[in-house]
């Protein structure tokens, strides 16, 4: 451990200066003291080195007459129960299964070796049969080279390797930050010429219609192995998915509602996954980080929902729905747009609408058929389908 910190630190020196390391070191203390200077998430020199108005020639080798494609990845070190992680890793299995081959290459701001984190990278996600490198090493030649997220996408750029560059886009990422430097820098990541597949069809119709981004998109699956409608199940509470570090996921607003929803139904408990959040109340259940199959008991205990997402929607309400618990979600059109069932209930962003909302799930005459059809509702839906449309889609663009 002593070792992999001190290559940390020589590493952040070289790629950062000694500028970087202070920053780094001071993070803590700027997080407890007050606004300080944040370690950017992307290198300097990577943002430095990419000239949008530079006309960049776009090189992909020939496919192989086996139709086999090789493919980078560069991604942020996976982690344990990432949902972005977790839908791109669904995408690479796919491709994968089909005979292609598929690379990962980190990208790390903190001076972390890809040869330290491959060993967390295959215990998350233990089906991935590729080779980890780390992207400050440079990239092999590939027919497609794929940024999944804002700050990937500057080596993606900047790499001169071959290969088409793709961008899977699961979120609109400038809109993480208040407006200003990083929301400038994500935001021009979506100006660099890529071709976006993105996670439903919000995101692919709002790069095209406001960036001038060629897009493909795909439907959310639902993991029917994981989720499920458990007959016989008792329902006694309700359920919330709690994300304070992700503002996107507007955990204070879900936290009023809440209290709100407590008040009217002290009877019922209510449920708390994603984070840890403390006590907040006799009727809380805090159960933090949970696996899918804990949190699909939790669902099957559960009567409804609160998924609240201020970008685009997460994979929780499909979950949710799998499992027969009615998902209530803040009124937006990316919501809508995306999620497109008839059994997700959806309320105006105030406490007092979401926990009326909650409420009339509760009260729903002759539930359990309410929760089957929900289940029913999705089904059929499968990852598959979204594994098949990239292939396609890579198919499409590499022939063109």
């Amino acid at each position: 451990m002593i070792q992999r910190r001190l290559r940390q630190v020589s590493r952040i020196v070289r790629d950062q200066g000694v500028r970087g390391l202070g920053s780094r070191a001071l993070t803590a203390a700027a997080k407890r003291l007050g606004p300080g200077a944040e370690a950017l998430p992307v290198r300097e020199r990577d943002v430095r080195a990419a000239d949008l108005g530079a006309v960049k020639p776009v090189v992909v080798p020939p496919v192989p007459a086996d139709g086999r494609l090789t493919v980078n990845w560069v991604t942020t070190p996976p982690a344990h129960g990432s949902g972005g992680h977790t839908t791109m890793f669904r995408l690479i299995t796919h491709l994968e299964s089909l005979g292609h081959t598929c690379r990962l290459y980190l990208y790390d701001t903190f001076g972390n070796r890809a040869v330290d984190l491959e060993p967390s990278v295959r215990a998350a996600f233990p089906a991935f049969r590729g080779t980890v490198h780390d992207v400050t090493d440079g990239m092999a030649d590939a027919h497609a080279v794929f940024a999944t997220a804002w700050m990937t996408a500057y080596p993606v750029f900047n790499d001169p390797c071959a290969g088409k560059r793709f961008y899977l886009v699961q979120d609109y990422e400038p809109w993480f930050f208040p407006v200003g430097g990083l929301s400038t820098l994500a935001a021009n990541t979506y100006r660099m010429g890529f071709h976006g597949f993105t996670a439903g069809r919000f995101l692919a119709e709002k790069l095209r219609d406001e960036d001038g981004m060629a897009a493909d998109w795909f439907d959310f699956g639902c993991d029917a192995d994981r989720y499920r409608l458990d007959e016989g199940a008792v329902r006694d509470g309700i359920v919330f998915y709690a994300r304070r570090k992700a503002p996107r996921r507007a955990y204070e607003l879900g936290a009023l509602a809440l209290e709100l929803f407590s008040e009217r139904h002290p009877e019922l408990w209510i449920h708390v996954y994603g984070e840890e959040v403390g006590d907040l109340g006799p009727r809380f259940v805090d159960h933090g980080l949970v696996s899918p199959d804990e949190l699909n008991r939790i669902y099957n205990r559960c009567f409804a929902g609160l998924s609240l997402s201020m970008t685009n929607v997460s994979l929780v309400p499909h979950e949710m729905l799998a499992a027969g618990c009615v998902p209530v979600v803040n009124e937006a059109a990316h919501n809508r747009v995306v999620l497109d069932n008839e059994h997700v209930r959806y309320a105006a962003a105030t406490p007092h609408e979401l926990a009326r909302a909650l409420s009339d799930v509760v009260t729903t005459p002759g539930f359990p058929a309410l929760a089957a059809a929900a289940s029913a509702s999705v089904a059929g839906r499968s990852w598959d389908a979204a594994g098949h449309e990239l292939e396609k889609v890579l198919r499409r663009e590499l022939s063109a």
